[in-house]
């Protein structure tokens, strides 16, 4: 047997009640109309009945009088309320026969006047006429004998037609009190409806509502507890059995989500302690790498200063000595030896970036570039080239950083410059958003679009070193410098003449990023130059061309 849901019962509920207060509402309208009825018959017709059927007693009784004191006296001023009751009479019956249509009231009427009539005639008139005939002895004989015996059988009609209008005035009372009664019982019995419905819909809603739900809540909550393997079951109408199951599912959802969880954390603890042993891997390999930097700033290049600075001793005291090819082996030898001091300063740089920090501070761009111009003002005036600039931006990150990414790129722009033109460098910024979009571009020989990508590999090298020096490392530290302050640079390849590099900086950076452990204390922050020769400075590769130089 399929259960009636809660919304069924509800309905079938409210059908009843809304159909029992119909007919109540339908019995009461019927009743009210009846009793505005019967109150209106009484007010309008059955009251003027009884009223007029009094007075025309007092009119009969009247007309009597008045024949009695005519008779007595003789004067014909006597008569004039008999001549007047007579009118009355005929209109009060006329007035009665149109209020009612009681036949019983109809018939005492018809008797009333007939008897009224007769009585008139046989009496009252021969007394008149006697008494103008001078026979007063005659009509008082007239009025005393036959005249009262009759004239009572008038007031017992009039008596009677009295008593059946208080009848129907006192049946017409009962009826409209009766229908006032029956409307009271039936607005008492609509209320008693209403009440009983509210009852009923209470105790259905606390059966079959709040009973289940708070059922459901309490295992609801003891699922929530940690009890996920629970089966909630919970008796009740159908749509709460439906939630139920709802929440069932959703329960076992849960216990199966939480098992995945689970095995995820289990992976996750074990990505962890992985990730953990590959930290102390690399913060090993980070020791290594010090080291080896540490050898590579002093071992490595203490014997490479040797070699580079006796072969410039033979080459300065023995040059035109021996013959024209130990000339030329000497020179090999030099170049060898001071291409592979820059080859490890530069690479020595590169691996510095983001280790050897100072942290983060307000850096004013404008006072940057100032700086590389001043630095490349000798080299500027060698090749007759001109460096602007105007309203940068004040940016976080390290100084010493951003003022050797801006000498590497207009160093580069110097020296891969246009042989038909004077070099130009122009370095401009503009705000998008929460970046700072800066560009560095000039008039040089610029970089094919097929190139963009390889400009910023290390020791990459679109020139061979006879043609342009340089170690190609320029433009890759670029990038790192860049990239370490959390910014993009890369070529534009759709500029018209010459190279523009594209640099977006963060406009504001939250803090300072986390570092990973300093170098060692030890290893000197700029490597020392050979002997007869100046310290080298790392030059970055143009940014159209690409690699890296020495100044």
């Amino acid at each position: 047997m399929v259960k009636w849901t809660l919304g069924r019962r509800i309905t079938a509920l409210c059908a009843v009640v809304g159909l029992l207060l119909t007919l109540i509402a339908m019995a009461t309208a019927s009743t009210a109309v009846a009793s505005r009825e019967r109150a209106r018959t009484l007010m309008e017709q059955v009251g003027p009945l009884r009223t007029d059927s009094g007075h025309l007693l007092t009119v009969l009784v009247d007309q009597q009088t008045a024949v009695r004191g005519y008779a007595l006296i003789g004067s014909d001023n006597v008569l004039t309320p008999y001549h007047d009751g007579v009118a009355e009479e005929k209109r009060l019956i006329t007035e009665m026969r149109g209020l009612t249509r009681d036949p019983a009231v109809l018939a005492r009427l018809s008797e009333l006047e007939a008897r009224a009539a007769a009585w008139r005639t046989d009496i009252a008139e021969r007394a008149i006429s006697a008494t103008r005939a001078g026979r007063a002895g005659d009509a008082q004989a007239i009025l005393s004998t036959a005249g009262g015996s009759r004239f009572d059988e008038v007031r017992a009609s009039a008596t009677a037609l009295r008593d059946r209008t208080s009848v129907l005035r006192d049946a017409a009372t009962e009826q409209t009190r009766g229908a006032l009664r029956l409307l009271v019982a039936l607005l008492v019995l609509a209320v008693i409806v209403v009440v009983v419905a509210g009852l009923a819909v209470t105790l259905l809603l606390r059966r079959l509502v709040i009973s289940p739900v708070v059922n459901l809540a309490g295992e609801v909550r003891r699922v929530a507890r940690g009890e996920y393997e629970r089966k909630i079951e919970v008796e009740g109408p159908p749509e709460v059995v439906r939630l139920a199951e709802d929440i069932n599912a959703m329960r076992q959802q849960i216990l199966a989500d939480l098992g995945t969880v689970r095995q995820a954390h289990l992976q996750l603890e074990e990505a962890n302690r992985l990730l953990e042993q590959q930290a102390e891997e690399l913060s090993r390999s980070n020791r290594d790498l010090e080291q080896f930097a540490y050898v590579a700033s002093h071992d490595l290049q203490e014997p490479l200063r040797k070699v580079a600075s006796f072969c410039q001793l033979l080459q300065r005291r023995y040059a035109g000595q021996l013959d024209e090819r130990a000339d030329q082996y000497i020179a090999f030898a030099v170049d060898g030896a001071q291409r592979m001091q820059r080859l490890i300063n530069d690479l020595l740089a590169f691996s510095r970036i983001g280790r050897m920090t100072s942290g983060f501070t307000e850096v004013d761009l404008d006072r940057v570039v100032a700086d590389a111009a001043a630095q490349l003002s000798w080299r500027a005036e060698q090749v007759d080239g001109a460096i602007t600039w105007s309203d940068l931006p004040t940016v976080r990150g390290e100084e010493p950083l951003l003022s050797a990414l801006f000498t590497n790129l207009i160093s580069n722009s110097f020296k891969f410059r246009h042989p038909d033109r004077a070099p130009e460098v122009r370095v401009s910024a503009e705000r998008v958003g929460d970046e700072w979009h800066i560009s560095v571009a000039d008039n040089g020989i610029g970089v094919e679009p097929a190139y963009a990508d390889k400009i910023f590999v290390i020791f990459q090298r679109l020139h061979p070193k006879n043609e342009y020096p340089g170690t190609g490392i320029g433009l890759a530290i670029a990038k790192k410098i860049i990239e370490y302050h959390g910014g993009r640079i890369w070529l534009d390849t759709e500029a018209r003449e010459g190279t523009v590099i594209r640099i977006v900086l963060p406009a504001v950076v939250p803090a300072d990023p986390l570092q990973p452990e300093h170098a060692p204390t030890d290893l000197p922050a700029v490597l020392p130059a050979a002997p007869d020769q100046p310290a080298l400075i790392p030059a970055a590769a143009d940014g159209a061309r690409t690699e890296e130089t020495g100044s």
